[in-house]
């Protein structure tokens, strides 16, 4: 089943054009990952997905439905999270707190299942809860804003640059998470810089430079690929 269907997409930044015709989908149960240099366009198009930006022409869909005007809390109600570049949770909150704002669109009776669960994956947060988020590691941060996104039990969740800033250790661990939702029956949109990890665990794969998809195919068939070698895996 298609649950991502992004058609033909162009945004702009006043007069830059920062995505350029980009068409991709993703398909219930993948990891699908989008990779590419800084400035490519990745994360624009994560946040033109969530609605936090519009295409000036293009289309997406959602479970089949169409959400390119429809506003980024009711995307995230419809079952599509996104985990933002640079975590950005929520600094003065506790970690429990972090996790409470994650359930907005979700029923009161399902959080404290939700809490558990993501408790479950992330035992360093369930020791932490009471901690304010502000004074937790760049790890434990990215653990919280991924546990976040799990709380509005999504049926695609978008990774922007979880590595990003962490330690080798933190990486390898984050990653391991990333297998894990999967291996729960996550579906995956991930954008990330370390190409050779992104592709390591992607079903398919896009290149993206400079604002258009260059290269496509499954996660292994690029990481062979000697021009995506050469570009983007240190040869």
């Amino acid at each position: 089943m298609e649950l991502l269907k992004v058609s033909d997409i162009n945004v702009y930044y006043g007069s830059i054009h920062a995505v350029k015709g980009v068409s991709f989908t993703v398909n219930e149960g993948e990891i699908v990952t989008l990779i590419g240099a800084n400035g490519a366009g990745k994360s624009t198009i994560l946040n033109t997905v969530s609605g936090l930006l519009r295409p000036k022409t293009g289309g997406i869909e959602f479970v089949g439905q169409p959400i390119t005007h429809v506003p980024p809390h009711k995307i995230v109600g419809m079952g599509l999270a996104q985990c933002p570049e640079g975590r950005r949770v929520f600094l003065q909150m506790t970690v429990q707190e972090n996790l409470e704002m994650g359930a907005f669109t979700q029923p009161g009776s399902t959080v404290p299942g939700g809490i558990q669960a993501v408790y479950e994956k992330f035992p360093r947060l369930k020791e932490r809860r009471k901690q304010v988020a502000g004074t937790l590691s760049g790890g434990e941060q990215q653990m919280l804003a991924m546990g976040r996104a799990m709380m509005s039990n999504p049926k695609l969740i978008m990774l922007d640059e979880p590595s990003m800033g962490l330690a080798p250790l933190l990486v390898e661990q984050i990653f391991d998470i990333i297998r894990e939702l999967h291996a729960g029956g996550t579906t995956i949109l991930l954008v990330e810089q370390n190409a050779s990890m992104a592709l390591e665990v992607a079903d398919r794969a896009y290149v993206l430079e400079t604002g258009r998809i260059t290269a496509s195919g499954t996660g292994r068939e690029l990481a062979e690929s000697p021009a995506i070698k050469e570009a983007y895996l240190g040869g």
